[in-house]
């Protein structure tokens, strides 16, 4: 059996039956527990977030706004998973996948909710003074030393990762989004160049090293200087997305009543729901849909938690309710334009969009359906600039997730020195990202992320009691609300 099998059968276990199980069910305990406190305070948790966005924040040395701190994570969990990703999702599950999407994200809120919260009870300074958190420190600082191994594994499991589903595979994407609208607009990205004996795209290699600039410069500028550029990117790249989003959905206005149809139906009956047998099965349907959905929003994965830790409040449930919102612009909003795109456009052409039910799609039958509405080229456009920037700003906060577990693996006296090599050699592979097929390392780099949520999802239940009474506390005392 090859390496590339290997991977393959190891990410299929990762994130089999077991792993979904216990995301979706610790969101479903969490849930319960607390009385649903992602739908009893959702107004609560609006007027909080997106409500005090455009409010004046400060922050001190070593920690960045509330807001700074949400657009971080969510520069994470918005990525090439809400374009690529839900398309198929849906492909490969059937509209029905929408619909578990929604369900795993309804109770991800509360599980992301959850983890901020620990994030902000349990987090400490570092060598340089800045605020570190996430399941590293909320299982030292939490469950005590003697759990401080679990920390190490996710921190080992998270530093890997970053490598893979925050860098190359990210990097690799806008490379073929951009290399696919030069190719829409009549110019040659097949051009290659000689490196290191081996003939690599010239395009993607130029991509590759200015995305590693750009990084590099937010990188090293610290948490301060990645908050600043989030908090300006991620509103950015949403709007742009969400608009002409809209304008394929208004287009094809007359086919949502439809759209919404296949979605229910296909939930529980897949086959069905497209009017013919295809062989798709409610298993696939289910697994397709919860596993995106958890994936988009990383609800219960521990990376978020890491980038709300740095946050200025002081307040543990009020970062808490981030999470919420979180979540629900990740997947409630711009993965269901994704889907909406799609399913509207496909409800209008048919067969003519070129769906291969059952099988495997990605960015370009997105590209198709936009194109259908505002042109091939403008639909090309958008989907590329939609990609890079997404995948840009993913890259950006993994650079800082991957550092923060390299600085805990290496002690708090050496980690923020050494932790110097790791970014460096984060930007290295960065332009390498950019110019291989990196099938296998999408593979490895799923499977490493998934890997990370066990360590996570057992501190999350065994602190369960200090979530519930920390919440409990929090909206008892009338003075706070």
């Amino acid at each position: 059996m090859s390496f590339a099998e290997i991977v393959t059968k190891v990410d299929g276990w990762v994130w089999g039956p077991v792993l979904l199980v216990l995301l979706a069910g610790t969101g479903v305990y969490l849930s319960v527990r607390m009385g649903f406190p992602q739908f009893r305070k959702f107004g609560y948790a609006m007027k909080n977030t997106i409500g005090k966005m455009f409010s004046k924040q400060q922050a001190g040395e070593g920690e960045v706004t509330p807001f700074q701190a949400v657009t971080t994570a969510l520069a994470a969990t918005v990525g090439t998973g809400n374009i690529a990703g839900v398309t198929g999702a849906i492909v490969a599950g059937g509209p029905g996948a929408v619909f578990w999407m929604w369900l795993c994200a309804l109770f991800g809120m509360c599980t992301k909710y959850s983890e901020v919260l620990l994030a902000v009870k349990y987090r400490e300074r570092n060598d340089k003074g800045d605020w570190v958190g996430g399941p590293m420190y909320y299982i030292k600082n939490g469950l005590g030393k003697g759990w401080s191994w679990l920390g190490v594994l996710f921190c080992l499991f998270g530093a890997l990762a970053a490598f893979g589903i925050g860098n190359m595979t990210q990097v690799n994407s806008i490379a073929s989004a951009l290399n696919g609208a030069i190719g829409a607009f009549g110019g040659n990205a097949d051009k290659t160049v000689a490196l290191f004996g081996q003939a690599v795209p010239l395009t993607s290699l130029i991509f590759g090293v200015v995305v590693a600039v750009i990084v590099g410069l937010v990188l090293f500028g610290g948490i301060k200087r990645i908050g600043s550029v989030t908090e300006k990117l991620v509103p950015v790249m949403a709007v742009i997305y969400i608009v002409f989003s809209l304008v394929v959905i208004f287009a094809n206005v007359k086919f949502i009543p439809q759209t919404f149809g296949m979605i229910f139906k296909g939930a529980f009956t897949p086959d069905a729901a497209l009017g013919g047998a295809f062989g798709i099965m409610i298993m696939t349907t289910i697994q397709k849909g919860v596993g995106r959905g958890v994936f988009s929003n990383e609800a219960g994965m521990g990376s978020a938690p890491m980038a709300h830790a740095a946050t200025s409040e002081s307040e543990p449930v009020k970062q808490g309710l981030y999470g919420i919102f979180e979540v629900f612009m990740d997947t409630i909003v711009i993965c269901t334009m994704t889907s909406l795109v799609l399913l509207t456009a496909y409800c209008r052409l048919g067969d003519g969009l070129g769906i291969e039910w059952g099988g495997n799609g990605d960015a370009q039958l997105i590209q198709a359906a936009m194109g259908s509405v505002v042109g091939g080229r403008l639909g090309a456009l958008v989907v590329a600039v939609g990609l890079s920037l997404f995948a840009l700003s993913t890259i950006i906060s993994w650079s800082l997730y991957g550092s923060r577990c390299f600085e805990y693996l290496c002690g708090k006296k050496l980690g923020t020195k050494l932790s110097v090599i790791y970014k460096i050699i984060f930007l290295v592979l960065l332009p390498v990202g950019a110019t291989l097929k990196i099938g296998v390392v999408w593979d490895l780099a799923d499977a490493l992320n998934g890997m990370m949520a066990f360590p996570n999802l057992v501190a999350l239940l065994a602190l369960s009691g200090v979530i519930i009474k920390t919440t409990k506390d929090y909206f008892s005392d009338k003075s706070k609300l």
